[in-house]
């Protein structure tokens, strides 16, 4: 199951790509944050930390104190990256403004580097 979240975190992930390449930043922002919150989901179930219900904020909440401040798993940089991802998210589905490139662009690099790092742990 957890390599099933992972599958998707990494699809999320190329689609989020594809959108940036063709300037549909909203969509790509959306989906880079579902790559992110995909491979979170992964990583704790590797970790034996499962819910009954996936929710947003527990997913985040979860990643954050268990896996960077209790264990120190992952950096603490990583700290804040879902919700600011989910922030990001939430003015491309739900706000006027559009997503601008150069976020569009940040929310893909974040991706990258949780799926990046989440990928070497679930390896071991």
């Amino acid at each position: 199951m957890k390599f099933d979240f992972f599958n998707k975190a990494k699809n999320n992930l190329n689609a989020a790509q594809l959108c940036f390449d063709n300037a549909l930043y909203d969509a790509s922002a959306n989906r880079a944050y579902y790559a992110a919150f995909q491979a979170a989901i992964a990583v704790l179930l590797h970790k034996g930390i499962k819910r009954d219900k996936i929710d947003h904020k527990l997913v985040q909440a979860d990643f954050s104190e268990k896996l960077i401040k209790r264990q120190k798993i992952f950096p603490n940089r990583l700290k804040s990256y879902l919700l600011e991802m989910q922030s990001v998210r939430d003015q491309a589905d739900y706000k006027h403004e559009n997503v601008s490139k150069q976020e569009a662009f940040r929310q893909i690099r974040k991706a990258e580097e949780m799926l990046n790092l989440i990928e070497q742990e679930l390896k071991k």
